[in-house]
């Protein structure tokens, strides 16, 4: 019997032979993750892991029981003990739970935190949506100033910016405070109340649990009956108005383009005030490629103390996709320096310990244990992308002179056995 890879998720792979396989290469995923760890470290932000499962009811009571997340797309499981656990399917929550029960919030200061890892969610699958995939995501938490929004935001930016991507578009709403919700919610119900029966089944059930959910909906029926809707902008308590004011004045102090866009809510129940979300034109329709907002008292919805916070997610495998697209300009996949080919038992045995004397050394090194032709062994080096290949044999090991090959050019390098790590690490 053959087996196959479940529907939906995929293997990251040294190269990949499928034709758009470019994206899954693992070297590619290393770079992304290396450049996250290097500009998380400059804004002050501290790396957390959680389990990749928690208790169902840590997802339900903080993302929303109406959100499409809770109502259609967990993996959810009963463990031995009969309990409901969770595949986690974004990352928030988790960060939060940790953040309470491990009294972070005794540490001074705002608690800056970054995660990458992988989310689960059963949707359908397809280009920049899968099953399981990657995020990385931040969150700040203990502070509620307008400042702390743009610095979330310019991190996300900055990331882009370094990874080289272009022609990318910030989305910006506020949505409010509690008080202007509340407000909203009744005028957005009393413009939709004449429409009810036309909505979408889902838009229906979204009017008695969560209106405000209706604006974020796919259905191009719903979105024709909101045309003319009231903006949630209009509906902002001072507070909520000055914030919202101040995060753009910051915006565009330090050059951050954005687009206005009332209708943005995000698709999870607990975001609060401002709101954001990053997306190409390379992407298709799945064309976010990070969004995030504030989330004020989530933590004592979650029994924690009443804290701001503000963060964001963003898919690791759209930016990559984003980046090939754009063909940004990308390192190199990783390859030996040197490939070793013994020739004859005594130059094999001087080989066994040179290649290990050399990669002690971080000098990437293969040997071909087992050569039979040249020639062959020659290819091999090629095929793997060596820089160098060295043909060892009696001659070499009594006379000390090398004819170090470079394997692109095919010149060859007279060397001294004894220079060679040194001409090696340059």
């Amino acid at each position: 019997m053959k087996y196959s890879i479940a529907k939906g998720v995929f293997d990251i792979l040294p190269k990949d032979p499928a034709p758009d396989g470019s994206w899954r290469m693992s070297y590619l995923w290393q770079y992304l993750e290396e450049q996250i760890h290097k500009l998380a470290k400059s804004y002050g932000y501290l790396e957390i892991r959680t389990p990749i499962f928690e208790r169902t009811e840590l997802f339900v009571r903080s993302v929303g029981e109406s959100t499409d997340i809770v109502t259609k797309e967990m993996y959810t499981f009963k463990d031995k003990a009969d309990r409901l656990m969770t595949l986690r399917p974004e990352g928030t929550a988790a960060v939060m739970r940790a953040f309470i029960e491990k009294r972070l919030d005794q540490q001074s200061g705002c608690q800056k935190l970054y995660y990458i890892g992988p989310m689960f969610r059963y949707e359908r699958p397809q280009a920049g949506r899968y099953r399981q995939h990657h995020q990385f995501g931040v969150e700040a938490i203990g502070d509620g100033s307008p400042e702390q929004d743009v610095e979330v935001i310019d991190l996300l930016c900055e990331l882009y910016r370094r990874l080289g991507l272009s022609n990318l578009t910030v989305m910006l709403n506020s949505v409010g405070d509690a008080k202007s919700r509340e407000e909203y919610r009744d005028n957005l119900r009393k413009f939709l109340q004449p429409k009810f029966e036309e909505l979408s089944e889902e838009s229906q059930v979204r009017f008695e649990k969560n209106v405000l959910r209706i604006l974020d909906s796919k259905d191009r029926g719903d979105q024709k009956l909101l045309e003319g809707a009231p903006s949630i902008l209009d509906f902002l308590t001072e507070e909520a108005k000055d914030h919202f004011q101040k995060v753009q004045e910051l915006l565009k102090k330090l050059g951050i383009q954005y687009v206005s866009s009332p209708k943005l809510v995000r698709g999870l129940d607990y975001y609060n005030k401002t709101v954001f979300e990053v997306t190409s034109g390379q992407l298709g329709a799945q064309n976010a490629i990070g969004a995030g907002g504030r989330y004020d008292g989530l933590s004592s919805l979650l029994g924690g103390p009443n804290l701001p916070a503000m963060g964001f997610a963003a898919g690791l495998e759209r930016i990559i996709q984003t980046m090939l697209g754009q063909n940004v300009p990308l390192p190199e996949p990783p390859h030996p320096q040197l490939f070793l080919i013994p020739l004859g038992e005594k130059a094999k045995e001087y080989c066994t310990e040179l290649v290990y004397q050399l990669r002690h050394q971080d000098i990437a090194t293969e040997i071909d244990w087992h050569p039979k032709k040249v020639g062959k062994s020659l290819e091999k080096a090629a095929g793997i992308g060596s820089t160098y290949a060295l043909i060892l044999g009696d001659d070499e090991l009594s006379s000390g002179e090398l004819k170090l090959k470079k394997l692109a050019t095919r010149a060859e390098i007279p060397l001294k056995l004894e220079d060679l790590a040194k001409f090696l690490l340059g």
